[in-house]
């Protein structure tokens, strides 16, 4: 399995050139079984990421575009009554709506109206939608991939923290250097899809090898002393809540699973955190007279900055 994370990474790293930190962190979200949040600027690569995501673990995809006219029912599915010859075929037959997929690419989910965005908790977190009192299980794994463009963009809503907090890691792609964009300029077959190089079954055997990834009392007295220090020092407007710690201990397996090793290491928490913890840390608030929503607080920054105030060694 670790030659075949090792081959993954190569295939999408000649998808996405010079992003080799942000496909590892995409591909540890799916192994801890998470979902994915994307903010960047248009046009950077999100909706590549993810379709190509798909493509090497073989995963049913759908997209979906949020805008400011979608329904929640647009995206989950509706009862549709079925007339038939006789009195007794009249029924309501649900439609799956593009939910229904082992991997959603949720495209510019800010754009979408609060009631819609709302209408992904449900999915993202029981994995499961309920329509006119029926429950419907979705299919796994179940990955959701959610892109938002930056909140000064016109036509936004912006994420409540209750929601953000249900994104196991957030990350951005950035522009690309120099070089990277160069060899993106001479690709000839950009658009040529990825072969599958994982199954379905070997996906799923991977996600339980990274729940049995040992993990020592030190490494966890560690994650507990970050989470405590977000609590207890008051320089945190929005401290990490105990989904946030497991998201962390989750996702340090992960990363450790994927760089080969059976155990969790200090390194591997540090590597993973800040695209744990930054969405979560930060508070939003508006300000000014036009509504215009700004980031008061930059989660990047504290999220390094609380990773910093630790002493592993001394934790």
């Amino acid at each position: 399995m670790r030659q075949e994370i090792i081959r993954i990474q190569q295939v999408l790293s000649q998808k996405i050139i010079g992003k080799e930190h942000q496909l590892k962190l995409a591909i540890t979200c799916l192994l801890a079984n998470g979902h994915l949040l994307i903010e960047d600027l248009p046009g950077m690569g999100k909706t590549t990421l993810s379709h190509a995501l798909s493509q090497v673990f073989g995963l049913q995809y759908a997209r979906i575009q949020f805008t400011s006219d979608l329904l929640p029912s647009d995206m989950l599915g509706v009862n549709i009554f079925h007339s038939h010859e006789s009195d007794e075929q009249k029924r309501f037959i649900f439609r799956h709506g593009p939910i229904f997929s082992q991997v959603v690419l949720a495209d510019e989910l800010n754009r979408a109206s609060p009631k819609t965005q709302s209408a992904l908790l449900e999915a993202m977190e029981e994995r499961q939608v309920s329509i006119d009192g029926v429950t419907h299980a979705l299919p796994s794994p179940f990955f959701v991939i959610a892109t938002q463009n930056p909140s000064h963009q016109s036509g936004t809503y912006p994420l409540p923290e209750s929601q953000l907090d249900r994104f196991f890691m957030r990350i951005s792609l950035g522009y690309p250097a120099w070089e990277a964009e160069k060899a993106m300029l001479m690709q000839q077959d950009a658009s040529a899809p990825l072969s599958q190089i994982l199954s379905e079954a070997n996906l799923h055997q991977m996600q339980n090898d990274v729940s049995a990834i040992h993990t020592s009392d030190a490494i966890l007295h560690y994650i507990l002393r970050l989470v405590s220090e977000s609590r207890e020092s008051g320089d945190y407007p929005n401290p990490l809540s105990p989904r946030a710690s497991r998201a962390i201990l989750q996702g340090a397996k992960a990363w450790a699973y994927v760089c080969g090793r059976e155990y969790v290491t200090p390194e591997d928490v540090q590597a993973v955190f800040v695209a744990i913890t930054a969405h979560r840390l930060s508070l939003s608030s508006y300000q000014g007279g036009q509504g215009q929503h700004n980031q008061t607080f930059d989660g990047e920054k504290l999220s390094q900055k609380l990773l910093d105030s630790i002493d592993p060694l001394a934790a």
